[in-house]
């Protein structure tokens, strides 16, 4: 399956923050639209960064709660791993892997097209097993 139909699926909407953001805007942001990272963008186009769950939480546990005032930029990740709309969820599964990431923007043309998380290409991958089981069990009792 491509990347492309995966979104198809599950669409396209990125939730983003611009990078002025305040840390707190965040925490409102994952919690608003249910997400476990935010692409930090200032024209929600093009990746600045990214900033998850996890980066506010190890934020905290080192700076204390006084770092929700600070901006966005303090704790995101600016180099961001991306991939594109005609690549194999195969190979976007081994990237998250590899490099132990579970969110992915998709750029198309350089611009943001979408979103994937690890727990889409688990969903991915899920429903192609079952596809494949439904044609196995077709065959054998189609006989």
């Amino acid at each position: 399956m491509l990347i492309a139909e995966l979104l198809a699926k599950k669409g396209a909407e990125v939730a983003t923050v611009a990078t002025g953001a305040l840390i707190s805007e965040v925490v409102a942001g994952l919690a608003a639209h249910g997400v476990g990272a935010l692409v930090v963008s200032d024209d929600a186009e093009h990746v600045d960064g990214i900033v998850s769950e996890r980066d506010v939480v190890r934020a905290i546990g080192r700076l204390g709660a006084g770092v929700l005032g600070e901006p966005v930029r303090a704790i995101m990740s600016a180099s961001v791993y991306t991939c594109e709309p005609d690549e194999t969820v195969d190979a976007l599964a081994a990237m998250m892997t590899e490099h132990r990431i579970r969110h992915v923007p998709v750029l198309s043309n350089g611009e943001l097209a979408g979103i994937v998380s690890i727990g889409d290409v688990v969903k991915s991958r899920i429903d192609e097993l079952e596809q494949d089981r439904k044609a196995l069990e077709h065959y054998i009792t189609a006989r």
